[in-house]
Formats: C-alpha cells, structure tokens, sequence
C-alpha cells in the first residue's frame, strides 16, 4: 500500500507503482481533489476532516479551505467521488470508528489517538502537552513547517500567531523549525516541537497499541 498527501504524482509514478501490484490511496479535503484522485487512478481516498491532526493534505496549500469536517466530507466522497472512502480527523475511539463506517467509509484513519501510545516516538515533553489544557486547543499554523498543519498550542505556535514576517515554504520552515526545536531542547525549553494532534486530542489514552486496538474493537461491536 502506497498512500500519498499534499497531492498527487505523476501518471508515470502512478502506473509504475500500480503495475508493481502496490494498492494507492491519496488525501482529499473536498470533492474536487478526490476526483482528481479518481481521475489519476488511485484506488482508495482518504476524507481528511478539518478535525484532524498534523499536516492538512490540501493539494494547493494557498487555495481556499471549505474546511469540511470528517463527518460532511466523508458522506460527500461516499456519495459523489466514485472511489472507496476512508474516514480521517478526529476519531479517537471504537463509537467514533463506527460512526465513521455508518456514514459509508469503508474504514477509518486514527493518528492522534495512538501518539499516547507505549510504541510512540513521542517525547516526554509531547506527552506531557498532551495531557494538558493545550489538547483542548488545538490550533492550525504554517509556523512549524510552511504549510498548515494542526497541532497543540505551544510557544512555536503562538510565535507563529504573532509574526509577521513571512513564513517560507514547506520544506525549508519545516527544516528551520526542526533546528529551532534541538536548540531549544538543548537549553531546557520544550514548547518548540512539532506537537501535531487533532480536535480528540483530550481524548488520547496512554496503552500498548495492542491493546488500544482491542478497545476500539470492543467499543465498535457494544
């Protein structure tokens, strides 16, 4: 499986990819882009709602954002794109995956609902963030990398509300930001990370990934 975001390659990349037997899937944020999916030939597209966490998948970040919630998208692609759906942004739990697969999706994407888990790669300033007031907030930024991405508040982000300067582009911020973050971690200072988490974000659970798949199984089928 090859899933791609921030747009689509080639028809070449495509077809190569498709002729080594590889399943693609792509991320949409509105109908137009979902079928531009269908038209290059992916099999599958993500519905990426407004809720969700870390980078929008948006195909042109300088173009207007409908901002559709997962619920709304995921019933538009099911009923208008022509390609299976899966359901992103904001599902954090078993009754959230079902009523993602109520609307037609024919499964449902979590991230922000595993950062919690044992198996993550995030750090303990991370962690601690996200058991903080700041999960109740999240906040949409091109401060951290270029292009909008949602995450918790911290002082990157609050930097980014108050700057005026231009913010490059993606991946040039993103790298800088990086080199911000080790400079500040070196000194004692952990609100410059990439803390990337969406809207059920206050909804995380600290679990083995084993076993928070378990619950989701089991809050499904109550």
């Amino acid at each position: 499986m090859v899933s791609f975001h921030f747009g689509l390659p080639d028809g070449e990349r495509i077809r190569a990819l498709k002729q080594a037997g590889c399943l693609l899937l792509a991320t949409a944020t509105n109908l137009d882009e979902a079928l531009a999916c269908k038209a290059a030939g992916v099999d599958a597209v993500v519905a990426q709602g407004w809720e969700a966490g870390g980078h929008r998948g948006m195909f042109d970040p300088d173009a207007d954002d409908d901002r559709l919630g997962m619920a709304a998208l995921t019933r538009l692609l099911v009923l208008r794109s022509g390609l299976p759906v899966v359901a992103a942004g904001g599902i954090m739990d078993g009754r959230g995956v079902r009523a993602a697969l109520d609307l037609g999706a024919v499964a449902a994407q979590l991230g922000t609902a595993f950062i919690a888990c044992d198996e993550s790669a995030a750090d303990a300033a991370y962690r601690q963030a996200l058991t903080s007031e700041a999960a109740y907030h999240t906040t949409l930024t091109r401060a951290v990398s270029g292009r909008p991405a949602r995450c918790l508040r911290n002082r990157f982000t609050e930097l980014g509300a108050q700057t005026t300067a231009a913010i490059p582009d993606y991946p040039v911020a993103y790298d800088a930001g990086k080199a911000l973050n080790a400079a500040a971690k070196a000194v004692g200072e952990y609100g410059f990370g990439a803390q990337w988490a969406g809207q059920g974000a206050p909804l995380a659970r600290s679990l083995p990934a084993a076993d928070l798949i378990a619950a989701l199984v089991a809050e499904m089928v109550a």
